[in-house]
């Protein structure tokens, strides 16, 4: 039977199922890191999502640009796209990428390497790929998430993409969870390691971090062990996650963060930064 994709409005995620009639569940959402619909599952077929959505872009920073999606689909994740000599990276992906925007990417010159942290930032890398056929990395820990596209490059715990770029497996929230390194612009595309709570003037206020967001679910002291290895490693200025840019969320923030969880006790509650730095 033909193939398509489906997007859960719940929380974004594709889903390839059969073309005469709906997936049946939405697998994020069963997971206990997400929470379920408040009545059913609904979905929106790729046809119809091309005349509801649009996708917006914007340069955050010197060749960093930041891909979005309007009306806000499911959880509202973002694309970054990192321009780079020798073929393009993007990381994590918006929930749908309109025939402009995948344009615009053209014209930055295309998607060399497509890779994700973990599936709360999939969005539509299935359309990215399709678009432009990319070496596209997951880690081996989380390929049993990847059914609406197809991993090319499954990756172990560390890969070392060029001098600037690195990738390394965060864990703890999702169990391939990988973190993407740009040394060059100094930052720490962090997946769901960080959780930021921000001020009314965008500033970020307080962090988090959690196993399960939804269901309040703690990190095991373990698992912030190996966050706070990973954070050791690099000296980053800011930070993004599937959602958003935490300007001057730096290694010293980070770090703060998992110490004071460790000092006390592993919970999901957004610690305030003058807390975390006093």
């Amino acid at each position: 039977m033909a193939l398509t994709h489906y997007a859960c409005t719940h929380c974004g995620s594709w889903i390839l199922w059969f073309d005469t009639r709906k997936p049946l569940y939405c697998k994020n959402c069963m997971d206990v890191r997400n929470a379920l619909p408040d009545e059913d599952f609904t979905y929106i077929h790729i046809d119809a999502a091309k005349e509801k959505y649009t996708t917006q872009w914007q340069e955050i920073l010197p060749g960093l640009w930041d891909f979005s999606t309007s009306p806000q689909l499911g959880l509202g994740s973002h694309g970054w796209l990192i321009i780079r000599e020798g073929g393009n990276i993007a990381f994590e992906a918006a929930p749908h990428y309109s025939q402009a925007a995948l344009e615009r990417i053209s014209e930055l010159g295309g998607i060399s390497i497509l890779a994700a942290s973990h599936p709360h930032g999939y969005g539509a890398l299935w359309e990215l790929q399709e678009a432009f056929s990319p070496q596209l990395i997951i880690h081996k820990n989380d390929l049993e998430h990847t059914k609406a596209f197809k991993v090319n490059h499954p990756i172990d715990d560390f890969e070392q993409l060029d001098e600037q770029h690195v990738m390394v497996r965060m864990g703890g929230h999702y169990d391939g969870q990988t973190a993407l390194f740009d040394a060059e612009k100094k930052i720490l595309f962090a997946g769901d390691a960080l959780k930021i709570d921000f001020d009314e003037n965008g500033e970020a206020r307080a962090l988090s971090c959690h196993k399960g967001y939804h269901y309040h679910i703690p990190l095991t002291p373990d698992e912030l062990r190996h966050y706070q290895k990973v954070f050791s490693m690099y000296e980053f200025d800011h930070v993004c996650t599937p959602f958003e840019f935490g300007r001057n969320v730096s290694q010293k923030k980070a770090l703060a963060l998992v110490n004071h969880l460790l000092q006390t006790e592993p919970h999901t509650n957004p610690v305030p930064l003058k807390t975390l730095l006093s």
